[in-house]
């Protein structure tokens, strides 16, 4: 932050008043107000972190603080203040205690840019003098974190991503859009190795950085296995360029050739040729050690890939020995007998139950049967031979008739049945008719044919 003009600044910023008493110092005693207290600390805690993010950092110091909000040839006075409070509550960290906290493989890189001291400074000293160093680096706890995760996914994002090593100087290339210095990068790099996705080493001199891959909690150590890839890779890289070169090479000997032939230089132009040829030896034999590595390449990314399946088998056995630790083929047919014979008592309860309510069903029914057969008592007889009764008018519509006669005439016929016996078998069965319940002989009666006779 050179000038407090290369980022927004707060509306209160032109109200002199309100500079005035945000300019000055803090009180010793914050009980005294803590209402301005804790209103200025507020708001230069917010411009702080605002500066650094519009600059692209995560690093202050009191100078660079200074330099960037001095108003009308005034700095404010209680920014050492601040620092102090920000770093007792955590928000702030000594550049030198955030790099030594990690690992102290960092000391071997020899970064200038990481102020390492030998003996490893503590807050203690910070709170216990009101006196802040004008030129002490402090990393902002928030703005680090945040740089991190925006580097992790750059590199996850690139065509890095397949590579879990790479070198420093790539890596500052692929960050170059997120951070804005090596001293930056740096410290995105200390606050990822705290959170275990990337690890630090020194390989013959050269500056490497481990990165987690996909699907791991966290990232291993950098194994001679790795370096080994690495060295291929590094390899690989560099026999493709080389190829490419040795490409360019032998087509600019053909344009050569063809040039001085154009200009009737035949022995220069077959020269040429014979160097295009040469050119093209060597790249092929470069194409066939590229070919040579890139195989064993393809071959340790399948054996990975074996030993990740490999991996999971045991961990998928591992599991179900234990799933089946207390399942054996006995306690399985114990369990299918003890639930048939619950099955079996629960269907002996249903039909116990069935019975019972099938019993009182046909109780009802021989009840129902003996009251209809009392209602069919209760009926008087029915009448034999007599005729039905008539269902036809008294009167036919359309006939007319005589008042006196109309009803007769509409009355049924009297029915008459032919005798089959004469007079005198009724008469002889009627002799001998006689009363013996009652010890009374037989009365002499008229015969129904001589009625009919006397009728007539």
């Amino acid at each position: 932050m050179s000038n407090a003009t290369e980022m927004t600044l707060p509306p209160e910023w032109d109200d002199d008043e309100r500079m005035n008493f945000m300019f000055s110092d803090f009180n010793e005693n914050r009980d005294v107000n803590t209402t301005d207290w804790d209103s200025k600390m507020d708001f230069w805690t917010a411009l702080i972190l605002k500066g650094c993010r519009n600059r692209g950092t995560v690093c202050v110091s009191l100078q660079e603080l200074n330099k960037t909000f001095r108003r009308k040839e005034k700095s404010p006075l209680g920014l050492a203040t601040v620092i102090q409070s920000m770093a007792r509550c955590g928000k702030i960290q000594r550049e030198s205690e955030f790099a030594a906290n990690v690992d102290c493989g960092w000391l071997s890189w020899g970064v200038g840019l990481l102020l390492v001291k030998p003996l490893k400074w503590t807050f203690s000293t910070l709170l216990g003098s009101s006196q802040v160093p004008l030129e002490e680096s402090f990393v902002v706890i928030e703005l680090v974190k945040e740089k991190a995760a925006e580097l992790l996914k750059v590199y996850r994002g690139s065509e890095f991503a397949s590579r879990s090593i790479l070198s420093f100087q790539e890596l500052c290339t692929l960050s170059s859009e997120v951070c804005a210095d090596e001293s930056t990068l740096c410290m995105a790099l200390l606050q990822l190795q705290r959170d275990k996705q990337v690890t630090v080493s020194l390989h013959d001199g050269e500056k490497v950085v481990k990165f987690c891959q996909a699907g791991q909690a966290q990232v291993s150590l950098v194994s001679d296995v790795d370096l080994g890839i690495y060295q291929l890779q590094r390899s690989e890289k560099l026999l493709e360029e080389r190829v490419e070169k040795l490409g360019l090479e032998a087509d600019k000997c053909r344009e050569e050739a063809r040039v001085l032939l154009r200009e009737g230089k035949k022995s220069q132009a077959l020269r040429c040729l014979r160097g295009r040829k040469r050119v093209e030896k060597r790249a092929d034999s470069l194409f066939a050690k590229l070919e040579s590595i890139r195989g064993i390449l393809d071959r340790i990314a399948q054996s990975q890939t074996d030993k990740t399946v490999i991996q999971a088998y045991q961990a998928g056995v591992s599991a179900l020995r234990l799933s089946l630790k207390d399942v054996t083929v006995e306690r399985a047919e114990s369990l299918v007998d003890q639930i048939q014979e619950l099955c079996d008592t629960q269907d002996e309860v249903n039909q116990t139950i069935s019975s019972g309510v099938n019993s009182a069903d046909a109780d009802l029914d021989e009840l129902e049967d003996e009251l209809k057969a009392l209602l069919d008592e209760s009926k008087p007889d029915s009448v034999s031979g007599l005729p039905e009764v008539p269902t036809k008018g008294l009167r036919p519509s359309g006939e007319p008739g005589l008042p006196g006669t109309d009803l007769l005439s509409s009355l049924p016929a009297v029915p008459y049945t032919p005798l089959d016996f004469t007079a005198e078998q009724l008469e002889e069965e009627l002799n001998q008719l006689t009363l013996t319940d009652s010890g009374f002989q037989k009365e002499k009666r008229t015969s129904p044919a001589k009625r009919v006779e006397s009728a007539q």
